[in-house]
This record gives structure tokens, sequence and C-alpha cells, in this order.
């Protein structure tokens, strides 16, 4: 097994967690009350439960490096996840960033924002 670091994120309700990820392809390899884990592809995402968190001050976020960043944004916005600069949750359009690569940013029903970079 190669060494590998996972990003663990806050999730109020972590069945609906799973559920929103899974619209995109994502599909739980642990799930039980106290931890979520997904996987799509190489991409791992883990979970924990934080019943109180207010997701319009959430502070949390990780960056994912993507091959296919085109078809990572296509499928989440084919799952009905709102293509938008405001609002929980939400899928920003893929722009070139001024630190010179594409990306794109998708937040979470909990606040969460996930940088989606393209890796060349």
């Amino acid at each position: 097994m190669t060494d590998r670091a996972n990003p663990a994120l806050p999730a109020r309700d972590l069945a609906a967690t799973a559920e929103f990820y899974g619209r995109f392809g994502f599909h739980a390899v642990h799930h039980d009350e106290s931890w979520l884990r997904v996987r799509r592809g190489r991409i791992e995402l883990e979970f924990f439960p934080h019943a109180d968190l207010d997701p319009t001050a959430s502070a949390h976020q990780c960056v994912i490096r993507v091959g296919e960043l085109d078809a990572l944004h296509a499928a989440m916005a084919a799952a009905g996840v709102p293509q938008s600069t405001t609002g929980i949750p939400r899928l920003t359009p893929i722009a070139m960033q001024a630190w010179g690569r594409r990306a794109a940013f998708l937040v979470d029903l909990d606040g969460s924002q996930l940088a989606l970079v393209e890796e060349r």
C-alpha cells in the first residue's frame, strides 16, 4: 500500500453527506454513526459527525488534485449541484486561477470548500 492522506471534514448528517457525494460518483467504503469514508476512483474523503456545525460559518476546506477536472465538474453539475458563486451547496465554474491552474470550487452541504484543481 502506498502512503496517502485523506482530508477529514465535518458533516451534520453522515447519511445526507453520503447521499450528496454519491450523486456524483462517490461510494461509501465505510459508514457508521461515527465516521464516513467515500471514494471516487483514487479520491477519498472522510467525514466526522458535527451536528452543531453552522455551514455559513464553516472554514473547513481541502484541495483535490484531479486529472479529469472537466469530467468531475460535469458529474457534479449533472447531479444537480447548483452552479453559482454563492449559496450552499454550490459549484463554481472552472476557471484559470491566478496561480496558473484551472480549478473549480465545490461547497458541500455543510459549507466545506473543496478546491478541485486540474493536475497536468
